[in-house]
This record gives C-alpha cells, sequence and structure tokens, in this order.
C-alpha cells in the first residue's frame, strides 16, 4: 500500500487561482485529481463536505450541514459560534454544475455557480460568485476567497483518501 501512496500525485501539485472578474465578480478555479463524479459528490454529500468545507486555521467547526442538493433545495450550514451560512440551490446538474443563493447576506448575497469539468481523470472546477452590486462584493472582501484557496487543498487531500487517483 505504501508503494500505491508514493506513485499517487501529491494533492500539493494543484493551483488555486482567484480572480476578480468584473466589479461583481470573482472566480475560483483549480484543478483537482479526480473525476468529475467524486468531486461532486465531495461538494453534495454532507458527510464529506462538512470534512474540507472549514479552513483548519480558522479553528472554526461546522457543527452542523444540511443539505437538500437538488433544484429548489435548500441548504443551512452553522458553525460553533453561531455564524450561519443558509440558502437554496437553483440549478442541480450531476456531476457537472451547481447553483445556490447565498441568503444569509440579504440583500447583498451573492449566487455562487460551480462548474466540474473532467479532463483525462482530472477535473477543472470554476467556482464564481456573482454579487449584486460593486459595492456588495467590496463588502465582503478578499477573506472568504482566501479561505477557499485552503478549502481546495484540503478537498484535494480528501480526494486522495477516498482514492480519487
Amino acid at each position: 500500500m505504501d508503494a500505491r501512496r508514493e506513485s499517487e500525485p501529491t494533492p500539493m501539485k494543484n493551483r488555486t487561482t482567484v480572480e476578480r472578474k468584473s466589479e461583481r465578480e470573482i472566480v475560483v478555479t483549480r484543478t483537482f485529481n479526480g473525476p468529475a463524479r467524486i468531486v461532486f459528490e465531495a461538494w453534495t454529500k454532507p458527510e464529506l463536505f462538512k470534512k474540507w468545507w472549514v479552513p483548519k486555521s480558522m479553528g472554526m467547526v461546522l457543527v452542523s450541514c444540511e443539505m437538500d442538493v437538488r433544484t429548489g433545495g435548500k441548504y443551512r450550514l452553522v458553525f460553533g459560534q453561531g455564524m450561519a451560512f443558509f440558502g437554496s440551490y437553483t440549478e442541480v446538474t450531476p456531476h457537472s454544475r451547481l447553483v445556490w443563493t447565498n441568503e444569509e447576506g440579504g440583500d447583498n448575497g451573492s449566487v455562487t455557480t460551480v462548474t466540474f469539468e473532467e479532463k483525462g481523470g482530472k477535473t477543472l472546477l470554476v467556482l464564481s460568485e456573482l454579487y449584486p452590486s460593486k459595492e456588495a462584493l467590496d463588502e465582503a472582501g478578499t477573506g472568504a476567497q482566501d479561505a477557499l484557496v485552503e478549502t481546495f487543498q484540503q478537498l484535494d487531500e480528501l480526494l486522495v483518501t477516498l482514492g480519487a487517483n
């Protein structure tokens, strides 16, 4: 088993890029070492999502993770500090696309779109956060985007344990 592990690509090889595409949109891109089906499952199965979503460096705990991943379904993520993120899935296309609202932001809430494109057993993931205004994006700051760099690294590590390579 150790010999097999040595031949597997290490999760650190993939780079996450964060770009401000317009005054209202941030796009985060990363290639993951695994098929789209497994990467998609990590985004849509609460038991997997809880293992990678919270940046370990923040010392936060995801105490509740409710996800009804279907068009019209709702999600609610609650952290130990009582902070909650919630919204609705507006589009769910298995293994290729997820779109959801971020309603905790009220009128300033963004819409998140995640696409999964498989190429040669790897998955190009593109996450877009579209805000209702430049001011809403400016107010959101860079904290969430910085956190995604760490959580995507954690997702890469989880994919290795799931045998995605």
